[in-house]
């Protein structure tokens, strides 16, 4: 006698890509080549200090030691409060309006949970975050995607979904500065997004983890600065690009009192409150100008000018973004991206991530992270060079 199957829901789950590059990778490390990996969105900035000494006090103090507040320590929601003020100019009530996570993709994860039904409609960007789709699908969503397309660049035209499926639909999930394309949007899309959520009485849920990681003068709103925007939504965030925090896993939403509310409980019966001394660090983290974000950012605009001078001398046209730490652009002739990104990973050991994981419009894309260092991220279009150029992917040299 074997186990029983495994639950039908993950059967129908979306394809996920990153076992395979994972694969690949490994592959290649054995064939005795160096990986760079500009896949993920992890910087290698370490982070700061002050951050890090916070935790070390905290962790020697027992009370630390036990079980943390489900709803978050409240002194860190307080201070989240606070920086919404100062940064936005939001007014949150960190008793009702905000709650905190075990990293913003928990929060994510958590939201359909709590409203969708089965057969449900949720609104997914294409191409977007996959896990919009993974979370929805989990709670037996039916998924339909909106498109995000390069001659607007990359922000909806909210017009374009259907009435009908509008008005069936539960939530929508918006993400700027955006995750794979690094659009970026003004207020004003902000204040549509609002109207639409309010006319077909459907939840936003809107993921601003790229908020401070900017360029080129660019400020991101936040969809609270809507004055409405709490009738209908809630902003999901993190600490992990501002503060340089991925494995510390410090995230949190906030916004609609009845949203938050029901992300607590379910919440309740599927995790529990984050260690207390990482919250502390957080709090720290939240109330401390941080120094290091300008400098990071500086380096960033860096290595993103670089990258996107090379694809200009490939002959690729992409524009400069204006927000978060990705450069997606088209591959001539590519009808496989995930083909292509394995191939890259086998014969020059650098690793990108294919367009399609990001959903049907995103087939034909990559996605470059620029998290190494600027040396590292030129070798790597070193290796990449000869390779596209040996499989006829770029053809024409520009001389910039």
């Amino acid at each position: 006698m074997g186990l029983p199957d495994m639950a039908k829901r993950l059967k129908k789950l979306p394809f996920y890509l990153y076992p395979t590059i994972e694969r690949a990778t490994e592959k290649a490390k054995k064939g005795g080549r160096s990986i760079i990996d500009l896949s993920t969105g992890e910087p290698e900035f370490g982070t700061p200090a002050y951050i890090i000494n916070s935790l070390q006090r905290a962790c020697e103090n027992p009370m630390t030691h036990r079980y943390g507040n489900v709803m978050g320590y409240r002194p860190f929601r307080e201070a989240i409060a606070r920086w919404y003020k100062k940064r936005f100019n939001v007014n949150l009530d960190p008793e009702k309006e905000v709650i905190t996570f075990v990293g913003s993709k928990e929060g994510i994860a958590f939201l359909p949970q709590a409203f969708i039904e089965p057969g449900d409609i949720a609104l997914i960007p294409d191409p977007g975050y996959p896990t919009y789709r993974y979370a929805a699908a989990f709670a037996s969503a039916r998924l339909e995607t909106f498109p995000l397309r390069p001659e607007n660049s990359y922000v909806p035209d909210l017009s374009e979904i259907p009435e009908p499926i509008a008005a069936k639909a539960k939530m929508i999930f918006l993400n700027y500065p955006n995750n794979p394309t690094g659009a970026t949007v003004e207020k004003s899309f902000f204040e549509e997004a609002v109207l639409f959520a309010k006319k077909f009485n459907l939840i936003i849920c809107h993921d601003a983890a790229y908020s401070e990681v900017v360029f080129d003068g660019y400020r991101a709103p936040s969809l609270l600065e809507i004055p409405e925007a709490k009738d209908v939504g809630v902003e999901v965030h993190t600490l992990s690009k501002t503060y340089c925090m991925t494995g510390w896993r410090l995230g949190f939403a906030v916004g609609n009192e009845k949203i938050i509310n029901a992300l607590l409980e379910v919440k309740r019966v599927s995790a529990s409150g984050h260690f207390t001394a990482m919250e502390i660090a957080g709090t720290t983290a939240l109330e401390t100008e941080p120094a290091e974000l300008n400098e990071n950012n500086a380096r960033l605009r860096q290595r993103r000018d670089f990258v996107i001078g090379e694809l200009q001398r490939f002959g690729i046209e992409v524009r400069p973004p204006r927000g978060s730490f990705y450069i997606w652009f088209p591959v001539q002739g590519c009808s496989d991206s995930l083909s292509l990104c394995v191939s890259l990973i086998l014969n020059t050991g650098v690793v990108t991530f294919p367009g399609i994981g990001y959903g049907e419009n995103g087939e034909g894309y990559l996605r470059i992270a620029t998290v190494q260092d600027l040396p590292k991220i030129e070798e790597a279009f070193a290796r990449l060079e000869p390779y596209l150029k040996e499989k006829q992917i770029i053809t024409q040299m520009g001389t910039s």
